[in-house]
């Protein structure tokens, strides 16, 4: 599992991350029809569906009920009275989204029973193989509900800065390089020795080391970027990371 974090300045700068965050493109919808908010927005929702559906059916809804609401619950988001008096001082986004979701559960069950997926034009690709294979497995059943999303939530933001960091090192012409030093970014403890890597690459054991230092320490940063996209201010990113952490470790 990737270590929140990794690689990672001390230093813990943020400035310049805030631009564009969930927050703002939240609260823009509440503000304005523009396409480009629309667009950010279920962005958002295809990224953060999985641990959204994960509370619903560990809440104990069978998967196509939780399916049906999720979806609905998404389609009520992506409404612009629903997101007008979001509120980045009330907390993190990951709590705007779960307490959004337990009210939805709470007040609009019937409404959800009506709109079937299909009666709308779909706006979340809800792919549950993986999701519904893992939980037949048992995964964590000592979690509850809330702590099966946070996990979730976590690994997202890993995958998220995974995939950009995987994005700029193909684009830089360093796919193959990429597809077989992306194993050092995880905190497993069964990696291959470096220099089994170097003979692998046709590369000094020592151009292996920096090379995995100079992905991880990029990693690391995309990592913060996407921390911070989640939350309000620059404060709180480092608390969020050893929040990750501690997520990640129970």
């Amino acid at each position: 599992m990737n270590s929140p974090g990794d690689g990672i300045e001390p230093s813990g700068k943020v400035s310049g991350l805030f631009a564009t965050t969930h927050w703002s493109v939240v609260l823009a919808a509440g503000q304005t029809d523009e396409p480009q908010v629309g667009e950010a927005l279920e962005k958002l929702s295809r990224t953060y569906w999985h641990p959204l559906y994960l509370f619903v059916r560990r809440s104990g809804y069978d998967e196509e009920t939780a399916k049906d609401l999720t979806q609905a619950f998404f389609e009520r988001l992506l409404a612009k009275d629903s997101v007008k008096d979001a509120d980045p001082a009330r907390g993190r986004f990951r709590s705007f989204l779960l307490a959004a979701l337990k009210h939805f559960l709470a007040n609009e069950w019937d409404r959800a029973k009506a709109v079937k997926r299909g009666g709308r034009c779909r706006l979340v690709p809800l792919e549950t193989k993986v999701v519904e294979a893992e939980l037949q497995r048992g995964m964590r059943r000592d979690l509850n509900p809330e702590q099966l999303f946070e996990r979730r939530w976590a690994m997202a933001l890993l995958d998220q800065a995974h995939q950009e960091l995987e994005a700029e090192q193909v684009a830089g012409g360093k796919a193959v390089l990429f597809s077989v030093l992306q194993v050092y970014l995880t905190g497993d403890k069964e990696r291959p020795p470096y220099a089994d890597t170097a003979a692998q690459l046709a590369m000094s054991v020592e151009a292996v080391r920096k090379a995995v230092e100079r992905l991880r320490q990029r990693y690391g940063q995309l990592l913060r970027q996407t921390v911070a996209q989640t939350v309000g201010s620059p404060e709180e990113v480092k608390a969020e990371l050893r929040h990750l952490r501690v997520v990640l470790s129970g």
